[in-house]
């Protein structure tokens, strides 16, 4: 019943396509309601919950497509395509983005962390992963509900809005996805701090052994945790968020030249062989091709924000 009481807020409020502001700061509900073909983005922290519809985001091949039973949640900055091909007039894409605040998030997990009994034992094996699915359960639907139910009064919502955002994040924490968010915002939070470092530095000649240094590890023992934490090598997530984001600019406006300059591409002809061979276009071709729906662009903005992890 909450869900669906999520769902009629959201269409009360919105009667065109687009992202609106709830009035808490890094919380927005939106509405689609046309086919958006999956296209390059980045993801910063983010739970995207869906009532009605379903989205779809491709990280490394592996397609996660989450709707009203699994929202999504990304607790590190990562290189997707992002996008809701099946949305129509008949079937809108209903949801709300959930920006995840650093200061609040760690304060949060190294509570937990502290705190008897407030959390799971952390399951053997690998280290979990940065995007993960996980249900609807009562404590975030609730929490949800709360959290939305603030826009009925601007009042309500500056008094109230970031202790109701809080028990969102303490639901996030608690539910499925709960591994790999406290695993990023919490103590071990490694690889997600040489990700911030990353996303803040694309611009630079980043190398492997900077990231590594950035939180004490040798090159080995990062490459092993981070391939754990990511599935993917520390080479290939640069190079995916550099050209990433050098589509979603490119998709955007910008001139080539300026795109490769933007992440770090000191060599135009190497960032149009590598753009051809992740996108199978030529940088030129796809500024030509791929321009962007403005529900899309809004989409990856909305969503991008800088990390301060400590």
């Amino acid at each position: 019943m909450s869900r669906q009481q999520i769902k009629e807020l959201i269409k009360d409020r919105l009667g065109a396509d687009g992202l609106v502001e709830t009035g808490v700061k890094g919380v927005q509900i939106f509405r689609v309601t046309h086919s958006l073909p999956c296209a390059p983005a980045v993801y910063e922290p983010t739970v995207v919950a869906i009532v009605n519809g379903a989205k779809e985001a491709i990280f490394d091949g592996k397609s996660y497509i989450y709707d009203s039973s699994r929202y999504l949640c990304c607790s590190m900055s990562m290189p997707v395509e992002a996008g809701a091909p099946a949305a129509s007039p008949e079937n809108p894409l209903l949801g709300v983005y959930i920006s995840l605040d650093t200061r609040v998030m760690t304060e949060l997990a190294i509570e937990m962390e502290n705190a008897a009994g407030a959390i799971r034992k952390p399951k053997n094996g690998p280290l979990p992963q940065g995007i993960e699915l996980a249900r609807w359960d009562e404590s975030f639907t609730e929490a949800v509900l709360r959290l939305l139910q603030l826009g009925d009064s601007p009042a309500d919502t500056a008094i109230l809005g970031d202790g109701r955002l809080r028990e969102v994040y303490y639901a996030i924490l608690k539910g499925d996805a709960g591994d790999s968010t406290r695993r990023a915002f919490g103590v071990g939070n490694e690889i997600a701090r040489a990700i911030k470092y990353l996303s803040s530095s694309l611009g630079k000649a980043v190398t492997i052994e900077d990231l590594a240094s950035q939180v004490g590890m040798s090159r080995a023992v990062f490459h092993r945790k981070f391939k754990q934490a990511t599935n993917m090598s520390p080479i290939q997530f640069v190079k995916s968020m550099r050209l990433n984001n050098a589509a979603m600019n490119i998709a955007g406006g910008m001139n080539v030249s300026e795109a490769a300059l933007d992440v770090g591409y000191a060599s135009s002809s190497q960032f149009s062989r590598e753009f051809k061979r992740m996108f199978g276009q030529s940088p030129k071709q796809w500024s030509r091709s791929k321009q962007l729906p403005a529900e899309l662009i809004a989409d990856q903005k909305k969503i991008k924000k800088k990390l301060d992890i400590k």
